[in-house]
């Protein structure tokens, strides 16, 4: 009984720290979304996915103070892309490129918000909803609730260009809440690509519903800030034919964790979600995915690698069900850690609930050390100690990194990568 009280309690702060939009075509995804969080609470360490992260600084009815991050080299730089910019949660458009050059249809949440009928009120807060089963993620239902940005975006054709969203942190307070709504129709194609930081703490949830033959590219390297503090939802609808591939790369952060929740409502559609994070310190890391197979000869990867060191804890909860009927599933799964030291960790709860009986899946968790052997090898053939350990920490890393369909950004993450533990050699 005291930890239901103290969940509501928490809860009745963050609330009066909120104040929900009225109006528009949202609003009742809204009230719904409020009604689901008031039934569920916040999450406490007793809940059974957050027992290894604990969700004190995200029930926080304020935001703890984070150092803005200074402007780092752009990752991506060179590359023909449109950008959309947000500074604190709030969309630059001085900063951005005009929303008519991407060759899809963007629109403001913010603006769209103020009309009572728009494309997007068939797609805001449905997959959330949908998400909520079997397992209740109240973060989700409270970014529904209260977000008063985000992009809405309705994808018709082949985009000529990838979408970039481009996060900036200026306030060491900022508490930024975005929702993203992204509609692939039938055929259509887009690669979006989502980095930097978006505020001392952060709360991001992407609905996307890929129709029939769709396609959708999501990558996503998310700023290297020490003291960030992000939370992040992707719910993803896959029809006949369709293809989602997502790739993450975490580097630095106090605390993140990544949520994917998965549905595959169309046969013979493939999904590939996949994460590479680096800490060093103070960092805890969660990959929290759920893939749902309801529909015959779907194909699901889930393939995240964490390089740990100096106390760091990585965390992976996945698990992939498969409904009757949904006969040739092929799922897999695959979570590892590398640890540099003896003061980290790794904590892992994979999952497999099966319901057919002509399926293929596997899972598999690991954890472990650099490999002597190979250390000695490369040591032996002249190269130094360290530069020999960062080429063994990209060698594990590169079944990850292989998610990514365009090898030109591909090589642009391993660059990122490389850049950092360059950075991190020694300490």
């Amino acid at each position: 009984m005291a930890q239901v009280q103290k969940k509501t309690d928490a809860l009745d702060a963050r609330l009066a720290a909120l104040a929900m939009p009225k109006g528009g075509f949202s609003q009742a995804a809204r009230e719904a979304a409020l009604a689901r969080l008031t039934q569920m609470g916040l999450p406490g360490r007793r809940d059974e996915y957050w027992r290894y992260t604990d969700p004190a600084l995200l029930n926080a009815d304020t935001a703890t103070e984070s150092e803005a991050l200074r402007v780092q080299t752009p990752i991506f730089a060179g590359r023909d892309k449109v950008h959309l910019i947000f500074v604190d949660g709030v969309f630059d458009a001085a900063a951005s490129d005009d929303l008519e050059l991407a060759g899809v249809e963007i629109s403001l949440l913010s603006q769209a918000d103020l009309q009572d009928i728009h494309w997007a009120s068939g797609l805001y807060g449905v997959l959330e909803t949908a998400g909520q089963t079997p397992v209740a993620r109240p973060f989700a239902a409270l970014n529904t609730m209260a977000a008063t940005e985000g992009l809405l975006i309705r994808v018709t054709g082949t985009a000529p260009r990838p979408l970039h969203i481009a996060y900036r942190q200026k306030s060491k307070t900022s508490d930024a809440i975005l929702h993203h709504c992204i509609k692939v129709e039938e055929g259509a194609e887009l690669t979006m690509l989502e980095t930097g930081i978006t505020g001392a703490r952060s709360n991001i949830v992407m609905e996307a519903q890929i129709e029939r033959g769709g396609k959708l590219h999501h990558i996503r390297p998310q700023g290297r800030s020490e003291g960030k503090q992000l939370l992040t939802h992707i719910f993803a609808r896959l029809s006949e034919d369709s293809v989602f591939k997502s790739f993450t790369l975490s580097m630095n952060g106090r605390l993140t964790r990544n949520e994917a929740v998965i549905e595959f409502s169309g046969d013979d559609a493939t999904a590939h979600i996949a994460g590479a994070a680096v800490g060093d310190g103070a960092f805890h890391h969660d990959d929290t995915v759920f893939v749902t197979h309801d529909a015959e000869r779907c194909e699901s990867r889930q393939v995240f690698k964490k390089v740990l060191k100096n106390g760091a804890v990585g965390v992976f909860q996945g698990k992939i069900l498969v409904k009757p009927g949904a006969q040739k599933t092929d799922g897999y799964q695959i979570s590892q850690a590398l640890m540099l030291d003896d003061d980290s960790q790794f904590l892992a709860k994979p999952e497999l609930e099966i319901y057919a009986d002509d399926v293929q899946c596997s899972h598999g968790s690991t954890s472990g050390a650099i490999d002597e052997g190979a250390l000695f090898y490369l040591r032996s053939r002249g190269v130094p100690e360290r530069a020999a350990q960062s080429l063994l920490v990209l060698a594990f890393l590169a079944e990850a990194i292989s998610e990514i369909e365009d090898d030109v950004l591909a090589d642009d993450i391993r660059d990122r990568m490389e850049e950092w533990l360059t950075q991190h050699e020694g300490k």
